[in-house]
Formats: structure tokens, sequence, C-alpha cells
């Protein structure tokens, strides 16, 4: 029991029993100590239940004995079959609480027995402190800055408060190239040319944002990628870089007809717009700005930029007069005011011509579409007439001689008819070997499909679970590392040799108490086999006896005699097999009774029955106190 004491230890100290190092069995369990533990495990297991519960006992006996039975009602009421009640607790019984510990730490969720098989090295502890501390401050409520307290200035001050400015960053990343000297010259820009991630930031406070935006949006990527390929990619049937490939193909064409449609004139530019995707249009639309279609990705000629030259000297040659003579600073504002006016009414007019203009566009593009419709079906109806034309003129024409056009006609239908008949009786000879190559090619083709779904699921289910092995090859290769540093931290002085050899010693030990016990039960099968054997041939000896004793007793007085003291016999002999048998089974009730003894001697009956006189004379004691404080009152 020594071995299942130091498990049910361990598991009781990882959920949070306050337990000393000298603590190594359950022998030296307290009351209070049985409590706690108890009351660890129930609220691990059940935190609604075992929240109103009491870590430790009272001092109180009436108060300890109310504690005693919540218990023992909260461990039926997680699922304990066993004998529970308050004398489990107050007067513990070692084999009771043995049963009860293995119960409930059985019984404690996955993630605490996880927690409990992980290590105590000093950075699984730091992780925890990191995790508790980082949970406390979620947990806290924010509070205005006119309202905070002394208390709250360590956690919500505003010096530790930064705008979240993301910068973009460049990590080192491995390529895949068939060229070494262009991945060497990679490597050699990654390791001398490129600044580490705390340079690329314009401040400190930065980069920790930053870092976040960059590995957000990479972990968003690539979850975006793994859900596409779960869903289109494994349908398409092709390896990721072939379907990657495929993918920016086509986002090259749609961007090649965008920017050809950007362009085109405006005519085309106009019709190509209203087909293309709102997003790039709009995209498009913000880098041409406020430009008109006309001057859109444009390029003047010499002789417009000679035109724009030519104006621009005039235009300076006309008023350099007009600044340089003796007038007024009023004039010159009356001026520019009167000139201010008349462009705005000038550029009022050309914006109400131009909104003119582009209905009038409008209408005519109408118009123009219109007249093609119609054109289109007129072209159609004439087509048709042109036909029946043609049909009623071969008509005419044949009237003349309608005898010999009839008979004429009439062979051509028989001929046609006996062709059409020669035709079907070739197609059902080719038909039919047909029609079997298309039943077996359809069988064929639904066979793959039905093979192809089939190594589909396959596929998704190997993805699964290949997801699945990865997440638990991560989690052991955590507890892998925390196991390793605290396999360093241990005591390098402790003999590996030594458990080992107590491990063969508890084996050989094991192993010898089953070739007694089997020696034991073979011993026992052989004496039961001779015992039976013995009985079935005294049965059979006194059958026959009895038999050849009964024949002459008919005849002889002295064999009569004979036979009466043989049955007298083997009635003793029968007794004497039956007392033995009742002297075996007191035998064995008598071991019973002082292994039971032995037991109970190990139960501590005597002190418990002491405790409990103990606790019978407080109760009065608290009785009697509490009657004379009623009467007082």
């Amino acid at each position: 029991m020594e071995e299942v004491d130091k498990i049910l230890i361990h598991a009781l100290r990882h959920v949070g029993t306050e337990l000393g190092v000298e603590v190594d069995s359950l022998k030296q369990f307290s009351s209070d100590l049985i409590v706690e533990a108890v009351v660890r495990c129930v609220r691990v297991i059940e935190p609604g239940l075992g929240g109103a519960l009491p870590a430790s006992l009272p001092p109180g006996m009436s108060a300890r004995f109310r504690v005693g039975m919540s218990l023992a009602q909260a461990c039926q009421d997680v699922g304990y079959k066993g004998e529970i009640g308050y004398q489990t607790f107050l007067y513990s019984n070692e084999l009771e609480i043995r049963s009860l510990l293995m119960f409930l730490v059985e019984k404690l969720p996955r993630e605490s027995a996880e927690a409990s098989d992980q290590s105590t090295g000093k950075s699984a502890v730091l992780q925890r402190a990191v995790a508790a501390a980082i949970r406390a401050q979620l947990a806290a409520a924010w509070v205005p800055p006119s309202c905070r307290l002394p208390l709250h200035c360590e956690t919500q001050s505003q010096g530790a408060l930064h705008s979240f400015h993301v910068q973009p960053l460049t990590f080192p990343h491995c390529t895949e190239a068939s060229d070494l000297q262009r991945l060497k010259d990679v490597k050699d820009y990654h390791r001398d040319v490129l600044p580490p991630v705390t340079a690329q930031t314009s401040s400190r406070a930065s980069t920790a944002a930053s870092i976040l935006e960059r590995h957000t949006a990479e972990l968003s990527g690539a979850q975006e990628w793994d859900s596409e390929w779960k869903s289109q990619g494994l349908l398409s049937r092709l390896t990721p870089q072939e379907y990657r490939s495929r993918k920016l193909t086509r986002l090259r064409k749609r961007i090649e007809e965008q920017l050809r449609s950007a362009a085109a004139p405006s005519s085309e530019r106009a019709f190509s717009f209203s087909r293309s995707t709102p997003e790039l249009s709009e995209l498009l639309q913000t880098f041409r700005g406020s430009a008109p279609f006309d001057r859109v990705l444009t390029k003047g000629t010499h002789f417009t930029h000679t035109r724009k030259f030519t104006f621009t000297q005039e235009e300076a040659a006309v008023t350099s007069p007009v600044l340089t003579g003796r007038q007024s600073e009023g004039d010159i504002q009356l001026r520019q005011q009167e000139e201010l006016a008349s462009l705005q009414e000038q550029f009022q007019q050309l914006c109400s011509d131009v909104d003119q203009l582009a209905a009038d566009m409008k209408h005519v593009n109408v118009t123009n579409a219109q007249v093609l419709d119609e054109l289109k079906q007129r072209q159609l109806g004439n087509a048709e007439e042109e036909e029946k034309l043609q049909v009623k003129k071969k008509t005419v024409d044949l009237l003349p001689d309608a005898e010999n056009n009839l008979l004429k006609l009439q062979a051509l239908v028989e001929g046609g008819a006996k062709r059409v008949v020669n035709l079907a009786s070739q197609w059902e000879k080719r038909r039919a070997p047909l029609i079997d190559e298309y039943r077996r090619l359809k069988e064929i083709c639904s066979n793959k499909d039905l093979e192809s779904n089939r190594k589909l699921s396959e596929i998704k289910s190997l993805h699964e679970k290949i997801c699945v092995s990865t997440e638990e090859a991560k989690k052991k290769e955590e507890m892998y590392k925390q196991l390793v540093t605290e396999l360093e931290s241990l005591p390098k002085d402790v003999s590996r040799s030594a458990y080992t050899q107590r491990i063969l010693e508890i084996v050989g030990n094991i192993k010898k108490q089953k070739e007694e016990i089997t020696k034991i039960l073979s011993d026992t099968k052989e004496l039961q086999k001779e015992i039976n054997s013995l009985t079935g041939k005294l049965d059979r000896t006194f059958a026959v006896t009895d038999e050849l004793v009964f024949k002459d007793a008919k005849k002889d007085e002295s064999v009569r005699k004979s036979y009466k003291y043989l049955a007298a016999l083997h009635e003793n002999c029968n007794q004497l097999i039956r007392t033995i048998e009742d002297t075996g089974t007191i035998l064995r009730e008598i071991r019973d009774l002082e292994e039971q003894i032995e037991t109970e001697n190990g139960n501590k009956t005597v002190s418990n029955l002491e405790r409990i006189l103990d606790d019978y004379r407080a109760i009065r004691q608290e009785n009697s106190a509490l009657a004379a404080k009623v009467r007082e009152g």
C-alpha cells in the first residue's frame, strides 16, 4: 500500500492540499487533513457542489458533525457507492479513507490529471504565474482615470498605455530555391544586412503591436488556406502547388483585364466598367482621381505641349502690363472678383453643357441600342421571308410539268425511304456495340467516381488525424521539455540501479507469490480429485458389498447380523466425514474471525470509542452552556 499512498499524496498535492514533506502515508493523515483533501477533490470535480464546503473543521463539535454529514452527502452526490458518514471523517479508518481518496482521485477531470502529471520546474512555475497574473488583470474591471484609487494606479496607469501603431516587418524565412548561389545570397542578406525586429520600428511601443499584427496575419492566412484547401482544394484533385499556381494565374488574368479596361477609350471603358467587378473599379477610380476619362492613362503629343506653352506665354505677356500698370489695389481686387465671377459663370455653363451632353449621349446610346435591336429583328424577318420566297418560286417553276415532277418526287421519296431504312439497319448494327461500350464506360466512370470519393473521404480523415497527431505531438514535446527540466533539477546522487534493483525485487516477489498460489491451487485440485475418487470408490464398494451381503442375508441369520453391522459402519463413516468437514468449516471461520479481529484492532476501535466519548462529553457541555445562556436571556 505504500506505493498507492504515495500516488494519492502526489495527486492531492497537485489538487491544492497542503501536505508536509514528512507525510508519506495515509496513516499520518489527521481529521483536518482528510477533510481538506476531500474538499479540494470535490471542488475540482464539482465546483458548484464543493464551493459551499469548508476546507477545515470548525472548533465546535456540533458544527463538526454537520460538516461531516455534508461532506458525506457531497461524496455520495459525486457518485461514491461505499459506506460513508460523519464517522469516516471524524473517526478515520485507514481502509475507508484509502478507498474514498482513490475514488475521488480517479474521478478528477482529465485536465487536472494532466496538470498533476506536469513537472514543477522553474519554467512551468513561471508560466503558471504569468498566466495567473494575466487572468487576474483581465478579470479586473476597467475604471476611468478620474475614479481610480491608488490601488488601481499600478495596473491601470496611463503611462503603460500606448496606441496600437503597426509598422511592416521583415522576418528571415526559409526559401526553397534550386539555385544554390541564390539561396546563399538570401542567407547572407538575412545574416548581414537585415536589421533585427526591434530596429525595424520607429519606436519601442510599436514593436509588440507590429509583431502581434504580423503573427495574426500569418495565423489567419494559414487558417484560411487550410479551410479553402479542405473545402475546394481537395475537390479540385490537384496538388497544393498546382492549386496555388492556378489561383495565381486567374488573379493575374483578372488584374490584366481590369487594367486593359481602364486603359481603353472612353466608350469602351464605360462598357467595360459596367461589366467589371465593383471592388477593382473603385480601386482604379481612386487611382484616377477626379480627372475625366479622356485624361486618364493618355500621353500628350509634341503639338499639344507646344500649344500649351505658347498659350501660357501669351497669357503672361497680356497679364504682365496689367500687373505693372499704375492701378490701385482696390481696382485690382475688383477686377479679380469680376474675372472670378465670369469664370464661375463660364464654369457653371460648361458643367451644364457637359451634363446636357452626357444626358444626350445616354439618350443617343439608348436609341442606338434600340435601333440595332430593331435592325437585327428585321434582318431575321427578311431572311425568313427570303426562304419562303425561294420555296414558292421553286414550286411555281414545277407547276407546268406537274405529272412528271410528281413521279420524280415520288421516286425521290421512295429512294429516300429505302435509304433511310438501309441507314437504320446499319445504325442498329453499329448501335448495339456502341451502347454496350457506353454502358461499360459509364460503369467504369461511376466506379472511378466512387473510388475517388472514397479516397477523398480517406484523405480528409487522414488530414484530420494528422492535425490531431500534430497537436498531440506538440503537447508531448512540451511535456518532454518540462520533464527534461525536472530531470535536470533532480539530485544526481541518487543511483538508478537502486530503483532498478528494488523494482526487480518486487517483480521477483510477485513471481514467487504467483508460483506459490499456483502450487497451492494445483495441490487443492489434486486433493479434491483424490477425495472425489475415494468417495466414488467407497460408494461403489458399499453398493457391491451391500448387494452381495443382502443376497446371503435372506438365507443365513449370521449374515443378516453382518448386514446390519455393515449398514451401521457405513452410517458411522458418513457421520465421521461430515464431522471432519464441519471441523474444517469451523477452522476457516475461526481464521476469518481472527483476521477480522486484527482488522478491527488496526481500525483503532478503542481509541475511536474514547474519542467518541470525549466528543459526547464536549457536546453535553456545549448543550449545557447553551441552555444556561437561554435561561439567562
